[in-house]
C-alpha cells in the first residue's frame, strides 16, 4: 500500500462512492452498492434488477432475462471497487480492464425484481494484475459463477 494508511473493512459503499471509485455510468453501471468490504480479501456487490433496464427491451421482450455477460460485468465492477478500496484514494477513477474470464457458468435466469448479490473474492495479485473468483446469487441460490483476471491502469 506504499506506506499509506491501510484501507479498513467497511459495512457499505453507497452508489455515490461507487461512482467516485469506478468510471462506469448508467446504463452500464451494473452495481448499486457494495457491502461487506474487506480490503485485499473480498466484498459483495448488490444489483437491484429492474424492468426499466434498457437491455430488457431486446433481451427478451416477451420474457425479460438479464444477459449473462452483464452478470459477468457486475462481477468485474464489484472487483474494481474492491481493488480501488484496497489501493486507496489515489486509484479512484482509474480503469480496470478484463484480461480473462474462465469457468463462467450460468445456473438460472436473472429477471426483473431479483436482487443480485455478487460475491467476489481476490485469489491473488501481482503488480497491477489481479485474479478473482465470483459467485452471483439471487435469494441465496447461485445464478452464475466465474474466475477472471483484471489489470488496473496507471
Amino acid at each position: 500500500m506504499d506506506g499509506k494508511e491501510p484501507a479498513v473493512a467497511v459495512a457499505t459503499i453507497d452508489i455515490e462512492r461507487v461512482m467516485a471509485m469506478i468510471p462506469h455510468r448508467y446504463p452500464f453501471l451494473m452495481i448499486d452498492r457494495v457491502i461487506d468490504v474487506v480490503p485485499d480479501v473480498g466484498c459483495t456487490g448488490i444489483k437491484n434488477v429492474s424492468i426499466n433496464e434498457p437491455f430488457f427491451q431486446g433481451h427478451f421482450p416477451t420474457r425479460p432475462v438479464m444477459p449473462g455477460v452483464l452478470i459477468i460485468e457486475a462481477m468485474a465492477q464489484t472487483a474494481a471497487v474492491l481493488v480501488v478500496h484496497t489501493l486507496g484514494a489515489a486509484s479512484e477513477g482509474k480503469l480496470v480492464y478484463f484480461m480473462s474470464v474462465d469457468g463462467a457458468r450460468f445456473r438460472r435466469p436473472v429477471v426483473p425484481g431479483d436482487q443480485l448479490h455478487v460475491h467476489v473474492r481476490k485469489d491473488r495479485n501481482r503488480g497491477n494484475v489481479w485474479k478473482f473468483s465470483a459467485e452471483a446469487k439471487v435469494d441465496g441460490k447461485t445464478v452464475a459463477e466465474a474466475t477472471y483476471a483484471a489489470m488496473i491502469l496507471d
